[in-house]
């Protein structure tokens, strides 16, 4: 009996040493930080592509839907968007895969959509290598992976069909376009002189909108060269304003710029500079604001998917407008009229002036999270901070809307109805969106719509 005891020994000390295997997990705690990752990582795909911002919502959009698809089907407390978006289909939750975790399934749901509409998005799969990589050292068995990923890609494989047939492929086949003739009329600014951004946007199926016409604005105050006229008063404030910024409105026309067609003239060069599209910006927000709400991950989902959908529907309305006024830009009424060697501190981006687009879908968006945050929901602004800007603190989302509203008159590049009247509009599609996917005859109640 002895000569055995010293094996036995040995193995009690290795089994001590190893111990029993780890049992793998079939989940893990999922957070909006996952949401977030995505993204942003999509967001720097956009950046590399200068990716136009009515087409990065449009990526925005379906990519969020194909997460929360994944959530509706497996949680009844969040209803599916079919029969509440347009045309969206009905989809079912795939029945040969079992043993998979939801929120995983949802967040590889974006990627995957992402993946394939985004230009240049092969480069997410970066992203995915690294996340599944850390769920597999947080424990996560690797048939709950396998299984998670064939859900989204089946879920994806939906939704990707669903935006194929939203009608922005045809665009390609519309004529170009060619900026009209005759005083009063935008046409392309410098440095680069770009061709207009998305002239037919409008002709795409929107998610909620009746027409892209539901919202039209009042018409842009009329072009006139009196200088009496309501116009060149107009223009002679804006003239005045973006000349003797003060340093606060530098700083707010800065961190509100989100113009992925700036360039840097560097003599005999120009290049691009890193600036994401403001419906990127609104998403970083919400990111932001949902880690501090601690907001689990489905209710975030839910969010940032709105938020998109706002965005989209916020666009379609905006460029509706936009290229029916196709209203002068201030850079080129005051360089003829007032100063030729005027230069507004931000570059004007390529389309016409009325509305303002970012008056429109920070309105937009700021009405989402205020009727999931609250009205008064105190937050500080980091989305810039890689972009070396510094944060800036806000007490509500309506006055950081009402604020990247100003920062395109301080900027030189809008008039003041441009940025009222497309605040009112934003204030309107973000509504109709809430109203439309929650059943709120009023969700603006409490809201100010103030300029």
């Amino acid at each position: 009996m002895r000569k055995f005891l010293p094996v036995i020994l040995l193995l009690s000390v290795l089994w001590g040493c190893t111990g029993p295997a780890q049992e793998k997990k079939q989940n893990l705690d999922f957070s909006s930080g996952q949401i977030s990752q995505v993204i942003n990582k999509m967001t720097d795909i956009m950046v590399n592509d200068v990716t136009n911002p009515p087409l990065a919502s449009r990526f925005f959009s379906y990519a969020t839907l194909a997460g929360y698809e994944v959530v509706s089907q497996n949680d009844s407390s969040y209803q599916s968007m079919h029969g509440i978006l347009k045309k969206y289909p009905q989809i079912a939750r795939p029945k040969d895969v079992t043993g998979y975790s939801t929120e995983l399934a949802a967040v590889l749901a974006m990627m995957e959509t992402a993946r394939k509409m985004q230009p240049s998005g092969v480069l997410l799969d970066t992203l995915k290598t690294r996340f599944l990589d850390s769920c597999r050292r947080e424990g996560l068995a690797e048939e709950v992976i396998t299984a998670s990923l064939k859900y989204a890609q089946s879920v994806s494989k939906e939704i990707l069909a669903y935006a194929k047939a939203d009608k922005y492929n045809r665009i390609s086949n519309y004529p170009r376009y060619t900026p009209k003739e005759g005083e009063g009329n935008w046409y392309p600014t410098p440095p680069a002189y770009f061709a207009p951004v998305e002239p037919y946007f409008s002709t795409v199926r929107s998610f909620t909108l009746d027409t892209c016409t539901q919202f039209k604005p009042v018409p842009p105050v009329a072009f006139s060269t009196n200088k009496k006229s309501e116009f060149f008063q107009l223009l002679q404030q804006n003239y005045y304003v973006s000349t003797h910024l003060t340093k606060e409105q530098e700083q707010i026309a800065a961190f509100w710029d989100c113009n992925p067609f700036a360039l840097q003239d560097n003599g005999h060069l120009q290049a691009g500079l890193k600036k994401i599209s403001p419906g990127a910006h609104w998403l970083g927000i919400t990111g932001i604001v949902c880690k501090q709400a601690k907001a689990d991950f489905r209710k975030s989902m839910k969010v940032h998917m709105l938020v998109s959908v706002a965005l989209m529907d916020g666009f379609i309305s905006c460029w509706d407008e936009k290229f029916r006024s196709n209203r002068i830009r201030p850079e080129t009424a005051i360089r003829k009229y007032i100063d030729p060697s005027y230069k507004p501190m931000l570059q004007t981006p390529p389309f016409p002036e009325y509305l303002s687009g970012h008056s429109t879908i920070s309105a937009a968006s700021a009405v989402i999270l205020s009727y999931y945050f609250g009205d008064q929901f105190q937050y500080v602004d980091t989305v810039e901070e890689r972009f070396g800007l510094p944060g800036r603190k806000f007490n509500s989302f309506q006055e950081a809307a009402i604020e990247a509203g100003l920062s395109r008159f301080y900027g030189g590049i809008h008039f003041m109805d441009a940025i009222d009247n497309g605040r009112k509009q934003g204030l309107e599609v973000g509504e109709w969106v809430l109203r439309k996917v929650e059943g709120a005859p009023q969700v603006l109640a409490s809201v100010q719509k103030k300029k």
